[in-house]
């Protein structure tokens, strides 16, 4: 049976995280999920055809501007689907439990404290309830890290270096979120990573990079004081690209379940 709301084909970031977290969501119809870290709908607006009429899916994000694009494709469709500005980490104490907590690429939001941030989320399932959250875990372009790393260090760029590792020490691994679901004592845990290979050219074409720039090669250009040089030395570094290709991202999911006693 064909979808009416399938994951979009034409988006490279979303569209593949949400396809893991699709693979290890037990979703039924009529259950209510709280979808966090929304964005433009992926994958609010499956899951909602997933579930129902008799069920009901609540998506929150931080930006207004997110949710009011949401809310334009959502117009009178799928009357059990909700998009509301929130924050993830401090929801309203009077929300409700929710069969079903999904979050794609959320769990990197969760800084600086978050295991605190996910002990609070995971308060609003009901007992029995799962817990689904993907994010590009450490290792993630790790072969460009090397790359400016080992630049940095040619350079002697120290400050820019250390501020590089800085970076990529406070990125979450698959082994800390397994660990903090663990500490939460939830059930059947799941913890998977794999791999997501990004195309690019050399030159703009890798400095502008919709996957790259926002939120990763950001970082590289933030361990500069000097913008001037920033621009210079990522400028040669994309020059490069076949000394650090392939780039890989790891798409990470991240699931358990609250005991159904507690």
């Amino acid at each position: 049976m064909s979808s009416s709301w399938p994951l979009p084909k034409n988006d490279p970031w979303s569209t593949p995280f949400a396809e893991v977290l699709l693979e290890h969501l037990d979703i039924f119809p009529g259950a209510t999920i709280l979808d966090i870290a929304s964005g433009g709908g992926i994958p609010a607006f499956n899951l909602a055809e997933q579930v129902g009429s008799n069920g009901k899916v609540l998506a929150i994000d931080i930006h207004h501007s997110q949710v009011l694009r949401a809310r334009s494709i959502l117009n009178r469709h799928l009357p059990w689907l909700q998009f509301e500005v929130g924050d993830m980490k401090n929801l309203p104490p009077t929300l409700p439990k929710f069969d079903r907590i999904t979050g794609n690429l959320s769990f990197m939001f969760f800084r600086p404290n978050r295991y605190e941030a996910l002990q609070q989320l995971v308060q609003f399932l009901k007992p029995g309830g799962q817990i689904v959250l993907t994010f590009p875990s450490l290792g993630t372009f790790d072969s460009l890290w090397k790359r400016i790393d080992n630049e940095m260090q040619t350079k002697g760029l120290i400050k820019e270096q250390k501020a590089l590792a800085e970076y990529i020490e406070e990125r979450p691994s698959s082994n800390q979120a397994k660990s903090w679901l663990e500490e939460l004592g939830m059930e059947k845990i799941i913890v998977s990573e794999k791999p997501l290979e990004i195309q690019s050219g050399p030159g703009r074409e890798f400095l502008e990079h919709p996957l790259l720039r926002g939120g990763f090669l950001d970082d590289a250009y933030e361990c500069f004081e000097d913008h001037t040089l920033a621009n210079e030395f990522m400028t040669a570094i994309s020059n490069d690209l076949p000394s650090f290709s392939p780039i890989v991202a790891q798409r990470c999911a991240m699931s358990g379940w609250i005991p159904s006693k507690q």
